[in-house]
């Protein structure tokens, strides 16, 4: 192997298949990323046998070849380099030269027939779906799935499609984000499958935020989802299992709506949060309703023994009765932080029931949030 890249690109694309490399793992050859040319590119792939990222970048290619190179090593090399960079491959001692400027360094490698298949997926008939919609549902989704791998379906993200409706949904026990989407032509068969939330973490954070298309394929019988980009593509392998039954949890009415400001609720969950984490992260919530002399209230507040208290009342939209009640203030600000309109919707019934938060205006969005003990 024989190639020329700019420092740039290279230090580029190394940064976006490095996250798939493997700190801990009994195979050497999973701590480094595959250098192949491709077709008149240069080709990097890492992958920890999970997940897989693959990234593409011009090259000048004098002879073709591949091998696998530390991945940190060769990271840190390149970060440091400018300009052009000159790489040529012994295959014979699987030593890597890599020249730039005044700079000559060679780095041992290992051979790339070590490095675990990475099989090249049929994209016909794969979905195609617009990269910035997807990164905005992946985003309204991901922070609700579980980091506790004592129930591995609740790590991932529940992906159904019907027709031309997607569906993202996420729960860890205590709260639920779903998502829908609607797609430019219809599924011939139905999909549900569970992805890791890791993985499509990755995806929206290498994607770029263009009008490019992301294909998504899963190639029978490997138990795995292919995301491909122009110049990119992330393998994920799937979750087995049984997604709960996640519509049985979102309450069918509720006793009190209230409206508040996005930003002035999302501020005062804030302010709250800075008391409410010293202790159980509680933060209550007391809805008085609207008359025809005054609007409708929020009080917000939170205490703590060792840091004080903070309270903020709101001034909203409330229908129905009046209500105190208590969530975690943490899982409140999160679904604050992805609500995209002026103004949302908290529908409540009871101080032990669920709340359902809605974006005004955006049927697209809902989230469940399970309620905190008052106590006293």
């Amino acid at each position: 192997m024989k190639v020329s890249v700019l420092q740039e690109n290279l230090a580029h694309g190394l940064n976006v298949v490095s996250r798939a490399v493997s700190p801990r793992s009994t195979l050497p050859v999973l701590a480094n990323v595959l250098v192949a040319t491709d077709e008149g590119r240069l080709r990097l792939s890492a992958t920890n046998l999970e997940l897989g990222i693959t990234c593409w970048i011009g090259a000048k290619v004098q002879e073709e070849g591949s091998t696998t190179v530390p991945a940190r090593t060769f990271s840190d090399l390149v970060n440091t380099l400018n300009g052009q960079v000159d790489m040529e491959l012994s295959a014979r001692t699987q030593d890597l030269n890599v020249r730039s400027s005044a700079s000559v360094t060679d780095i041992k490698c290992i051979d790339a027939q070590e490095f675990p298949p990475m099989p090249v997926p049929e994209l016909d008939g794969g979905i195609q779906l617009n990269v910035a919609d997807l990164k905005e549902m992946i985003r309204q989704v991901v922070f609700a799935a579980s980091s506790d791998d004592a129930r591995p379906v609740l790590t991932g993200i529940l992906l159904n499609v019907e027709g031309d409706e997607i569906t993202l949904a996420s729960a860890d026990g205590f709260r639920l984000s779903v998502r829908t989407a609607q797609l430019s032509s219809p599924v011939a068969q139905p999909i549900n499958v569970i992805i890791p939330a890791r993985a499509l973490n990755e995806l929206s954070r290498i994607a770029s935020n263009g009008d490019e298309t992301v294909t998504m394929v899963l190639p029978p019988g490997r138990g795995q989802v292919v995301f491909r980009l122009p110049d990119l593509e992330l393998t994920s392998q799937l979750i087995e299992g049984n997604f709960p039954p996640y519509e049985q949890i979102i309450p069918a009415n509720f006793r009190t709506r209230t409206v508040i400001a996005t930003a002035d609720f999302l501020k005062a969950c804030k302010q709250a949060e800075i008391f409410a984490r010293e202790g159980s992260h509680i933060a209550r919530l007391n809805i008085n309703g609207t008359d025809e002399l005054q609007p409708g209230q929020v009080e917000i507040s939170a205490q703590s023994e060792e840091t004080g208290s903070n309270e903020t009342v709101l001034d909203a939209t409330v229908e129905g009765d009046p209500l105190v009640i208590a969530f975690n203030v943490r899982f409140l600000r999160e679904v604050l932080d992805v609500v995209n309109t002026p103004n949302v919707a908290l529908e409540t019934s009871a101080a032990a029931a669920p709340g359902v938060i809605r974006p005004l205006g955006d049927e697209s969005f809902l989230h469940v949030i399970m309620p905190m003990h008052l106590g006293g």
